[in-house]
């Protein structure tokens, strides 16, 4: 690689270790919850209310602010900052705020409104009336969230166009913590109400924790709708397509948990405990790197440096793979102690463990292309092209939703839990949706690496599997033995096994790896 772009690649590096290390923390706080609300509700009927609740205001804010705000108004509102216009930055920013409060209000109160017999007939449908009347009452609490979030996630893209990653990285970790305390605190005398009062006091913790950034930015508030301003234009241009794609994955994830309301009690639990665990590999390793990545995407891709911006984005997918490819293995033959030792307590019993596992497993199939996803769709963003993403992800979703409903059926008549057939769907989906974004990519970039990325899968895969197998010699080694013997032990020597075979087989990622996290843990205090 040439200067330019090693010069991209440390910046992304440099930036991405210290918001893996808060993602890392967050995920952690984020199974420590997942382990409460499993001692506390296990996989039983008011989870999956409260689970099912969730599902509408994440979708309402994830559509209309979310992902396809972030993408749309980081690289409009980068443009400002290079032109060094700050006040038209602030309008921009301010317009931005003020119409996103707009629509999320209208279309909460309308949701609100709307509630029982969009859970009777979307949301819950294999519910009884006792169990729908409690997730339409945990979804009109929920409902506050998505509006105090929408304000969040522009404050986040602010920041992080300033190259300012410290805090919206803390922000999510403040929200766990907020979602640990109501389950402790207030599980015990109001249930999974008190979660949902967690979820809420949690996403004005995680704006809160970010506002004292602003001001060392300047930040400037005007009272604008700005729908003449070209810059807002812009971001609305940007964020069409992009909340059609993501209204389409959130309906997708809706229709899951509906189709497993029909499965039969703690269906959606076990899907939602095992869609957890599976991103835990994939938050740490690369939705910290893509949300790094994404500002010097932008700036690559706004001052025409495409040559840098494609050996910056192969380098970053090389070592989300190599990283990746190996937590996938693990996942599925750890699966069962590792899903024990997390969860399997309180009111979570081996049933439970069971179940999840079963949905574990066949996520983990899915984990490259999700991981990939995160790094390729932000490469189409920067080069402003939201679109292209969004077609090949409406596809694909409309895959995964065909699946879902073909799936389940089959699995029974093989003799297997049926929710499963919903992760295997996800994963088919996730994995082709991948595969057609990286082969249009390579045509606007002018290439992906070619020999050098096929080597550094293949032997990453080779290590992956060489790991697989002393994992799979490792549990029956130990038959019946404690979980955090198996489970964490496991992990261990997982780790161990897939670095000794790649250094053997000469993988560059693992240098790479080894050399950023040696070099950069001596400069995070520096960081901002």
């Amino acid at each position: 690689m040439g200067h330019h772009a090693d010069t991209g690649v440390r910046q992304v590096a440099r930036a991405a270790t210290l918001v893996m290390a808060l993602f890392i923390v967050s995920r952690i706080l984020g199974l420590v919850r997942q382990m409460a609300v499993g001692a506390m509700f296990g996989t039983g009927r008011d989870l999956d209310a409260c689970l099912n609740a969730a599902r509408i205001p994440e979708m309402i804010f994830m559509v209309i602010t979310g992902g396809a705000l972030g993408s749309a108004f980081i690289p409009t509102f980068a443009d400002y900052l290079m032109k060094g216009d700050r006040a038209g930055a602030w309008r921009l920013a301010s317009a931005v705020t003020n119409l996103t409060l707009i629509v999320l209000l209208v279309a909460s109160g309308l949701t609100a409104y709307l509630a029982p017999p969009l859970v009777r007939g979307l949301l819950a449908p294999g519910f009884d009336a006792p169990q729908q009347a409690l997730t339409v009452e945990l979804l009109r609490l929920m409902l506050i969230s998505p509006i105090v979030f929408g304000v969040s996630g522009i404050v986040m893209g602010i920041l992080n166009a300033y190259q300012h990653f410290l805090l919206p990285a803390l922000a999510p970790s403040i929200y766990n913590l907020s979602i640990i305390g109501g389950v402790l605190l207030l599980g015990p005398v109001i249930g999974v109400r008190g979660m949902a009062w967690g979820m809420v006091v949690g996403s004005a913790l995680h704006l809160l924790v970010q506002l004292p950034a602003l001001r060392r930015y300047g930040a400037r508030y005007v009272p604008t709708l700005g729908l003449r301003d070209p810059g807002v234009r812009e971001v609305g241009r940007l964020m069409l397509p992009r909340m059609l794609g993501t209204a389409i994955t959130q309906l997708n994830f809706v229709v899951n948990n509906s189709l497993a309301t029909l499965i039969g009690e703690g269906a959606v639990s076990a899907i939602n405990y095992a869609f957890l665990v599976m991103l835990l590999p994939q938050g740490i390793f690369a939705q910290a790197v893509g949300t790094a990545a994404f500002p010097t995407f932008a700036v690559q891709a706004a001052s025409g440096e495409k040559d840098r911006m494609r050996e910056t984005l192969t380098a970053i997918l090389r070592v989300v793979f190599f990283l990746c490819l190996p937590a996938t293995v693990g996942l599925i033959v750890l699966g069962r102690p590792l899903v024990g030792l997390l969860f399997e307590r309180g009111a979570f019993h081996e049933a439970s463990s069971e179940a999840v596992t079963w949905a574990l497993s066949f996520y983990a199939l899915g984990l490259v292309g999700h991981a990939g996803l995160e790094i390729v769709a932000r490469a189409f963003y920067a080069l402003h092209d939201t679109a292209t993403p969004v077609l090949v992800g409406g596809q694909a979703m409309v895959l995964n939703v065909l699946l879902s409903l073909a799936l389940p059926p089959l699995f029974r008549q093989a003799g297997w839990p049926p929710h499963a057939g919903l992760a295997l769907a996800n994963s088919v989906a996730a994995l082709l949706e991948l595969a057609v974004l990286l082969a249009l990519i390579r045509r606007r970039i002018g290439g992906m690496g070619g020999r050098g990325m096929r080597q550094s899968m293949f032997k990453a895969s080779l290590a992956s599997l060489a790991m697989g197998g002393v994992l799979y010699g490792w549990l029956n080694t130990w038959p019946g033995a404690n979980t955090l013997i198996v489970g964490g032990g496991g992990v261990v020597l997982g780790v161990l096994v897939y670095a000794a075979v790649a250094f053997v087989l000469r993988v560059e990622e693992l240098a790479g790896v080894y050399n950023l996290f040696k070099r950069r843990s001596s400069e995070m205090t520096h960081w901002r």
